[in-house]
Parts: C-alpha cells; sequence; structure tokens
C-alpha cells in the first residue's frame, strides 16, 4: 500500500497540464487487474510515434526493463500506450522517469550542438564577407 502511493506520489508531478484555463490529463497511468507495479501502461495524450518510438528506444536501453512497446490507438487520435514490465524489484514507473530525462537530455545536447554548428557557419560567414572588402 506504501508503495502504491509513493508510486502516485511520483506520478503527480507530471500527470496534468494546463490547456485553456483547465486542467486537463496529459498522462495516465494504467494497471490491469491482479498485474504489480512491475508491469504498467501510461497513455500520453496528445502525443504520437515521434516520442513514442524514441520514449520506447531510450527505456529499452535499461537493462531492468524486461519488455517495453507502445501503440497507437486509432490514426485519427493523438495518444499513446506505453507499456513497461520490469525485472526484479523496480516498478514501471522509474525506467519511464528515467527514459524521460534521458531523452531530454539527448535532445538538449542535440539542440546545443545544431545552435553551435548555426553559430560557428555564421561567424565563418562574417569572417569571409570581411575578408572580401
Amino acid at each position: 500500500m506504501e508503495e502504491d502511493q509513493e508510486l502516485e506520489r511520483k506520478m503527480s508531478g507530471v500527470k496534468t497540464s494546463m490547456a485553456e484555463g483547465e486542467r486537463k490529463t496529459a498522462l495516465e497511468m494504467v494497471q490491469a487487474a491482479g498485474t504489480d507495479r512491475h508491469c504498467v501502461t501510461f497513455v500520453l495524450h496528445e502525443e504520437d510515434h515521434t516520442l513514442g518510438n524514441s520514449l520506447r528506444y531510450m527505456i529499452m536501453k535499461n537493462p531492468e526493463v524486461e519488455f517495453c512497446g507502445y501503440t497507437t490507438t486509432h490514426p485519427s487520435e493523438s495518444k499513446i500506450n506505453l507499456r513497461i514490465q520490469t525485472r526484479g524489484a523496480l516498478p514501471a514507473v522509474e525506467p519511464f522517469q528515467r527514459g524521460l530525462t534521458d531523452l531530454m537530455n539527448v535532445c538538449q545536447h542535440v539542440l546545443d550542438k545544431f545552435e553551435a554548428s548555426i553559430k560557428e557557419y555564421k561567424d565563418q560567414k562574417a569572417s569571409r564577407n570581411e575578408a572580401t572588402f
């Protein structure tokens, strides 16, 4: 029981987002009857294959994860079901959170490299223009 409350506390920070002045659920956690916290389906609203596949890849890099897969519910709906099953005592929410963090770090690294390349290109272009005068 205490573990379930701890799991809910961890998830409460990412459950809702504000949209047009009302609370809208961005993430749901679904557990089938009779399963434990090691096998959980996360429903991510307003998301598609872009996040689903990259998040699945990052989560599967964790050796404690036995299975991670996702499906889109329907082409006309913008939500994905991401299922995580872990080995041992690790609850499924932990690799989910770590996967999100790792994915954000990778995206930030790519953005930093991209911005540095743009700056380098502009600096080179400016130095070439100065050399022609």
